[in-house]
């Protein structure tokens, strides 16, 4: 019996210095290794601000909490001054107000064997505080972010939005995700079984580094009031959708773009996903009329006519296979070029340009923006439709001239009218200003470089024929500002149905101001408003009015001092068929 003791002793003893000596270090980091918990510290998402600091999204702490079921079971409070246990059900008494549950649908959560279990997400710091001071063993928290969004369904469809798994979805957060998301860092310490971290024990800490802000050229005031003005036409004119664009005339810098319908950032479940996105950047249209300061200003550019050229409009015009009319009949009328923009005449339009080969309209047209993106990176933008003058068919090649047959986007179609008005220099928006790090430095986005489109006297001119449009004989009276000279042109084009085919319209107004100096271009489109007859003038023309006015006012910008220069829009003597200066159509005969 001693010798049989002494060999089971010599075993244990053997097996003690294996584990002891031999196996020491894998038996201690496999000890370890049961001891260590690894947690992902997430970095904090960048701000977004607009041009003067005003937050349009930012991210709040908050927690999430997590349960060791193993040791919340172990829950003893002291009761009458005795220690009792009590357990997951007393644990469940004491969590369950906090975190706005009751107490029979705590319980489940925290009972069972699992070491890790969430049973609450999004729980303020401040109710934490107040969770971790109860010393309930086996609840822990995890620090998140929550996505806010100050500004609501304003300036949700520039600044997009985070999903509720964290995932980026549209606008800028996911257009400058790689500069907002900054990189998450990691925490490694022992634990005990409890889950509680063991002091003194090891532990590595990476730092998280928290994304950076990025400033926008958008102005949130502007924007406010440019949605609510937009909102408020499309439901008063019983329009489908439409947009606003308010534009720097000088840098490009886009300070409001509009769209409605708009979304709450904050309520994706209840949003359908038609609303989602930027309708600005995104749909497509035919312009109609706005696009004739393209075709003008071409004509000019190429010398094919003046501002006072005369030209002879009778009520019919026919051209390949399409006989053309205006918006209204009339008799056959004595228009100067200018009188044939001031009136949105298509036949004068077509009369006065055709002479112009369809391949140099299309680069003048390109020139201006048309079928190429902005170059912001806005998510989802489309580049617009132009077909190239080569592969034109029938019509088409006449309907260009007036803005049918092409396709643009509403930030495409504010953008011609910033390139007159800077003097036939095109500068491309911008929407970015720059970045803001985690010490306050600002790394600026490079000025974009603008392109001169057309000569200053052609942009001159232009701008002059345009003033007409809200003078006395134009198409757009009733939008002119008091002490101020306004510049601008209405659209009312046949709109292209979801289904295909023509059906509804699509109305605009486009203009700057002060026209001698311009500040700002305002862009108002209504898709297929039912409300009354269709006219960019009557539909569109006092929203633009009402933003205009609002963005002069807020940024101080004095009235005109300079009296416009008044371009004849009827010729002073009664034109004649192939006289010098006088274009007609000999094939026509009434």
């Amino acid at each position: 019996m001693w010798v049989a003791v002494l060999f089971v002793l010599s075993i244990f003893g053997a097996q003690l210095v294996r584990v002891q000596a031999f196996d020491a270090s894998s038996v201690q980091l496999a000890a370890l290794n049961k001891r260590l918990n690894s947690v992902v510290v997430p970095a904090s998402r960048g701000r977004i601000i607009d041009t003067k600091g005003t937050v349009l999204a930012s991210s709040v702490e908050r927690r999430t909490i997590t349960v060791n079921q193993n040791a919340v079971a172990t829950y003893e409070r002291v009761i009458d001054n005795k220690r009792v246990k009590v357990g997951v059900v007393g644990a469940a008494a004491r969590l369950a107000p906090l975190l706005g549950m009751t107490a029979d649908e705590l319980v489940p959560k925290l009972m069972g064997t699992s070491g890790y279990q969430v049973i609450a997400k999004g729980v303020s710091p401040l109710v934490w505080r107040e969770i971790n001071a109860m010393g309930i063993p086996g609840i822990l928290s995890e620090v998140t972010f929550e996505r806010e969004y100050p500004s609501g369904m304003t300036g949700a469809p520039i600044v997009g939005f985070l999903s509720d798994d964290g995932n980026v979805a549209g606008g800028v957060e996911q257009m400058m995700q790689s500069k907002l998301s900054g990189t998450p860092g990691k925490e490694v310490y022992e634990q005990a079984r409890d889950g509680k971290v063991i002091p003194w024990a090891q532990q590595l800490s990476q730092p998280a580094v928290d994304g950076q802000d990025v400033r926008l050229t958008i102005d949130a005031d502007i924007q406010w009031f440019a949605q609510n003005t937009i909102g408020n036409l499309v439901h008063a004119m019983g329009a489908k959708s439409g947009y606003i664009v308010v534009m720097e005339a000088k840098t490009g810098k886009l300070r409001a773009v509009a769209p409605y319908p708009s979304f709450d950032p904050t309520d994706l479940g209840n949003t359908k996903a038609s609303a989602l996105g930027n309708r600005a950047f995104q749909d497509v249209y035919e312009p109609g009329s706005t696009a004739k300061v393209i075709t003008i200003a071409a004509a000019l550019e190429e010398k094919i006519v003046t501002p006072m050229t005369g030209v002879i409009v009778p009520n019919r015009l026919k051209r390949s296979d399409t006989t053309f009319k205006d918006a209204h009949d009339h008799a056959t009328l004595n228009l100067t070029v200018a009188g044939v923009l001031a009136k949105s005449s298509n036949i004068g339009t077509i009369l006065a340009t055709e002479s112009m080969p369809a391949a140099t309209l299309e680069k003048y047209q390109r020139s201006f923006g048309l079928a190429s993106k902005s170059g912001i990176g806005f998510p989802g933008e489309s580049a617009g439709l132009l077909r190239p003058a080569a592969a034109q068919i029938g019509s088409e090649r006449y309907t260009t001239l007036f803005g049918q047959g092409l396709s643009v986007t509403a930030i495409q179609a504010a953008g011609v009218f910033q390139t007159i008005a800077n003097g036939g220099v095109r500068v491309p928006p911008s929407l970015i200003e720059g970045t803001v790090a985690a010490d306050g430095t600002m790394a600026a986005t490079p000025d974009t470089q603008g392109v001169r489109v057309v000569s200053q006297e052609t942009a001159t001119q232009v701008s002059q024929m345009l003033e007409e449009v809200v003078g006395p004989g134009g198409t757009a009276r009733h939008v002119a500002i008091p002490g101020y000279r306004i510049a601008g042109k209405t659209g009312t084009a046949n709109r292209v149905s979801d289904a295909g085919g023509y059906s509804g319209y699509t109305t605009s107004f486009i203009g700057y101001a002060p026209a001698e100096d311009p500040q700002f271009v305002v862009a108002v489109t209504l898709q297929n408003p039912t409300a009354g007859a269709p006219s960019g003038g009557s539909q569109c023309g006092p929203a633009f009015k009402d933003v205009m006015t609002y963005v002069l006012q807020a940024y101080q910008v004095p009235p005109t001092g300079a009296a416009s220069a008044e371009v004849p829009l009827v010729p002073a003597a009664p034109l004649v068929p192939g006289a010098p200066g006088v274009i007609s159509d000999r094939k026509t005969t009434g």
